[in-house]
């Protein structure tokens, strides 16, 4: 399994790298970036083993508390957890015989500046 390191942005002294749709168009690269997070987050399971995960006591939820809420199998459970890790919105690690999930925050960050509309306006 590769690892992926996402890079870390100081918000103090850097532009975010999007800025919210109403206040400039987003480039080619930045458009393609945020199609592949939404297109993750527009099916219900993918939307719903999110919701999930942000929401667990402790900010992180075992794979073997996420396969019972749902009428899918496990693998079919595993291909969305995968496809959310892929695309940035939840980190993993394994302990012992099980995974456990977390979201990342600094996503759900960059997808709500993204649609705020009311620092663009104010």
């Amino acid at each position: 399994m590769s690892i992926k390191k996402l890079p870390v942005i100081d918000l103090t002294t850097s532009v975010a790298c999007c800025s919210p749709l109403v206040r400039e168009p987003l480039d080619e690269a930045g458009a393609a970036e945020l199609a592949a997070t939404f297109k993750a987050l527009a099916d219900p399971v993918r939307l719903r083993l999110l919701s999930l995960i942000a929401s667990h006591a402790g900010g992180e939820a075992c794979v073997c508390d996420l396969t019972g809420p749902f009428d899918v199998s496990q693998p079919t459970i595993s291909h969305h957890l995968k496809v959310l890790k892929q695309v940035g919105l939840i980190d993993s690690e394994r302990r012992g015989t099980w995974v456990y999930y977390w979201v990342l925050p600094a996503a759900l960050e960059r997808l709500s500046a993204l649609l705020n509309t009311t620092e663009a306006r104010a």
